[in-house]
């Protein structure tokens, strides 16, 4: 079975979302790996700051029947896909990487070039899989995040999910 990692992220009622989106995948993967949950300024267009997190699963599903799952619970939480492909959204859940899969496969791209692109996608990644390696660079996620030289702007926040803190805000100035 795939162990397969996943983008989340959130810029409309967004504890909202990300609660409705870890319950649904855990609800459908049983136990689930979970990032701190990250604040960041909207990439790509002017708008209200977005939270991301990277979620791991074991995952029994091809990636293509993955990929329609998603989208599905994106639905449900009220995506609405009319407008631009950089603009807010109540949810976005990507599929980062799916196993050792180092190429597009059934009309799904893995890996996504997102996580050598965006912070807010490889230091939560980094964080629950520092010495995973990237299935195309092989170079583990940990290093990728030393060696990123992009200007974005994230920090941690305080996030609760079903009674446990799994992010704490940053005490550090």
């Amino acid at each position: 079975m795939p162990h397969v990692y996943l983008s989340l992220g959130s810029n409309r009622d967004r504890e909202r979302h990300i609660t409705a989106a870890l319950d649904a995948l855990a609800d459908r993967f049983g136990e689930i790996e979970i990032s701190s949950v990250y604040e960041s300024e909207a990439v790509g267009f002017a708008g209200t700051n977005f939270y991301n997190l990277v979620v791991g699963i074991d995952c029994p599903l091809g990636l293509a029947e993955l990929s329609a799952w998603l989208k599905q619970v994106e639905d449900d939480n009220g995506r609405d896909r009319s407008g631009p492909r950089f603009s807010g959204r109540t949810l976005d859940i990507d599929v980062l990487t799916y196993g050792d899969l180092d190429h597009p496969q059934e009309g799904v791209q893995v890996p996504r070039d997102e996580i050598t692109e965006n912070a807010f996608v490889l230091l939560p990644l980094a964080e629950i899989a520092p010495e995973q390696k990237h299935p195309v660079l092989q170079t583990c996620y940990a290093e990728l995040w030393q060696a990123y030289d992009r200007a974005q702007k994230l920090w941690p926040i305080d996030f609760n999910w079903r009674g446990r803190q799994i992010s704490r805000a940053s005490t550090e100035d």
